[in-house]
């Protein structure tokens, strides 16, 4: 028995459509038959190619339909799927390659020559994966090989407690921690969802989120198979794709960018969502005006969600119930959640702000090789410290207020201050600098580098942010820089972010 593939599939319908992909010129269709054929060709040419069971299968493809067979492929072969970020950059690709050592990385065949010396030096196998449209044109090595394999495979047993998959997120100091996700951790969450959200056959998922974090890959995607719903896939967030196709679909999953985009659009209107049941946000907070105004135009209440990569979903605002703006709802099942005080660990009582902690089958297993940064990470009754500050209201509602460490969300993603000050300090003529998050009016929040010049030097803020390109992904690099003589610090001589985030707030407003 596989225990995460046996409980996806154990309702699945072969000859049900699993996805719809739109294309230039006309749509591709997948059903559950040809889920179950091409992940069983990837499974069985990852095990040609040596991968043994708990080894990890580091990828980092376009969004594609297949990759998504990948991912099953992996499991399928009981080995542990890694999903990178597709804006890391070779630089930053080598750290996750060292510390989770892959018996195989799957890339972008369009990146290759920029990873072939990086995996011969650290010994891992080099593969390619793209998209399968032209048999004129290959979709990569791993993808040709898969187009001969047989599309039978008896997959390999794997308990509950086995590792399915490890996703990085980084912490304050600067190192990216790999979470351990076991099969349980995903399919607990998974139908837990599909019951508290009511996800049925009947359901079609306009999915148009990232495949490389928990959001795209394992709460969507997973809750589709388990569900037997189908979807329409898209590789990114298109505005005008999104309005156009919303007829189409009962249920859209997005970030709060999402949402503040299709707002800014004209064309959103109740008529345009008549056939929708649900919209679901997470990933970042929901500002309560954007819950408002979603819900006076369209009629729809957004439902908010929150998780983290450690815990896939821990709470939900409630399917048949009232949402509550600024709210992220109830624990979900089988999940306790509680707010402490941050010294002590006492519980706190309704509306006491502290921090959030939560357990349940749904929290990760540890961080891949740091068995001390675990330990820290949980109290001895197992509750884990999710590091969100937050507080829960007379109704059971719990509402994030903030967090304890400087994370950044911005669209979505998880920024951490340290990672990108270290590459600004790395600059010539840099003193010091200090990374902060501030409003953003699309993004919801954004990075903004203060930057400590030394003495008698003179730079532009151009110079510094070209001299970054190549080390930081996109989404990490700094909207703006601002020149300062010095940071401010308190008497332990620890710089002061608050200060700088309330000097500089509207530093973006026009961004």
């Amino acid at each position: 028995m596989n225990f995460l593939i046996d409980g996806l599939f154990q309702n699945l319908e072969p000859s049900s459509q699993f996805a719809k992909i739109p294309g230039p010129e006309k749509e591709r269709w997948y059903t559950y038959q040809d889920v179950l054929d091409v992940s069983a060709r990837l499974a069985n040419v990852l095990t040609s190619r040596g991968v043994q069971p708990g080894d990890r299968v580091a990828v980092q493809v376009p969004k594609s339909i297949e990759a998504l067979m990948l991912y099953l492929g992996t499991i399928r072969a009981g080995a542990v799927f890694l999903p990178l970020n597709t804006a890391y950059t070779p630089s930053e690709v080598e750290f996750f390659l060292t510390d989770a050592e892959p018996s195989i990385f799957v890339c972008d065949p369009h990146m290759k020559n920029d990873y072939i010396g990086l995996a011969e030096n650290l010994g891992v196998t080099l593969d390619t994966l793209g998209v399968w449209q032209n048999p004129e044109e290959s979709a990569g090595t791993l993808a040709d090989d898969g187009l001969q394999a047989s599309t039978h495979f008896q997959n390999v047993a794997r308990k509950a407690e086995d590792l399915a998959a490890i996703l990085y997120t980084s912490g304050t100091t600067g190192r990216s921690k790999g979470a351990m996700l076991t099969h349980e951790n995903l399919l607990s969450n998974t139908k837990t969802l599909v019951d508290y959200w009511e996800f049925t056959e009947q359901d079609i998922l306009l999915h148009a989120l990232p495949i490389f974090h928990t959001h795209g890959l394992f709460v969507a995607t997973n809750v589709v198979i388990a569900s037997g719903a189908s979807m329409l896939f898209f590789g990114a967030f298109d505005k005008d794709a999104i309005l156009e196709n919303l007829p189409r679909v009962t249920s859209l999953m997005g970030v709060p960018t999402f949402y503040t985009r299709l707002l800014n659009d004209d064309r959103l209107n109740r008529a345009l969502v008549k056939n929708m049941r649900l919209f679901i946000s997470g990933s970042a907070p929901l500002l309560a005006e954007t819950h408002n105004q979603f819900g006076e135009r369209t009629g729809h209440r957004i439902l908010e969600r929150y998780g983290m990569t450690e815990t896939n979903m821990n709470t939900s605002n409630p399917y048949r119930g009232e949402r509550i703006a600024g709210t992220v709802g109830f624990p979900l099942p089988g999940v306790e959640v509680r707010v402490t005080d941050q010294k002590t660990g006492a519980v706190l009582g309704c509306d006491k702000v502290g921090m959030v902690e939560v357990k349940g089958p749904n929290v990760f297993s540890g961080y891949w090789k740091l068995p001390e940064k675990t330990k820290e990470e949980f109290r001895s009754d197992g509750f884990f410290i999710t590091g969100d500050l937050g507080k829960i209201d007379a109704d059971g509602y719990l509402q994030i207020v903030g967090r304890s460490k400087d994370l950044i969300i911005s669209g979505g993603y998880n920024i951490y201050p340290k990672e990108i000050e270290l590459v600004l300090d790395d600059c010539e003529n840099v003193e010091e600098s200090a990374v902060i998050g501030v409003p953003h009016p699309d993004f919801g929040e954004a990075v903004l580098g203060i930057v400590v010049s030394k003495p008698g030097t003179d730079q532009s803020e151009e110079t510094i942010l070209k001299s970054i390109e190549e080390k930081l992904a996109r989404f990490k690099q700094p909207k703006r820089l601002i020149f300062v003589d010095g940071l401010p610090r308190n008497t332990m001589g620890k710089v002061q972010k608050n200060l700088l985030r309330e000097q500089f707030k509207a530093a973006l407003d026009k961004s």
